[in-house]
């Protein structure tokens, strides 16, 4: 009887532990909440200089990954947008600005569902290059 009483306990404390671990895990795929890179993160420099080069390159990654979702000149009207159920960022709005090098750099690197993460897909190099192309967007 006692062993039963431990394996209670200890059945609610593990339920209650897993439940503060989806809490602290971070936002859910549908969550609303604004999604904030981590500050460390957002403080990080882009390596990169804007160049010709860098933006050829940037768009070139940016037409082969991304214009499905974000569409051709980032408005969040590419072919695959209606199937996600979400709206995709509006990369071309003025407010993208606001957003540091390090903020989009990260975001790229993690994605959130449904944007997969390009940590591993994209090198840094390439990742920074599509940072300089959507700023270009972004003056449009």
């Amino acid at each position: 009887m006692v062993f039963r009483f431990h394996v209670k306990r200890l059945g609610i404390l593990m339920a209650f532990l897993g439940s503060a671990l989806v809490t602290v895990s971070g936002e859910q795929p549908d969550s609303t909440a604004k999604w904030a890179a981590p500050a460390a993160e957002a403080r990080k420099k882009n390596p990169v200089a804007v160049s010709d080069s860098s933006l050829a390159a940037g768009q070139k990654i940016y037409l082969k990954r991304c214009v499905a979702c974000h569409g051709k000149t980032g408005n969040g009207d590419g072919p695959d947008a209606a199937d996600l159920g979400i709206h995709p960022a509006k990369l071309s709005d003025p407010l993208i600005r606001e957003q540091t090098d390090g903020e989009l750099f990260w975001k790229i690197t993690v994605g959130k569902k449904p944007m997969p993460n390009y940590g591993s897909r994209l090198s840094p190099t390439d990742r920074w290059n599509v940072i300089n192309y959507l700023r270009s967007l972004a003056r449009r």
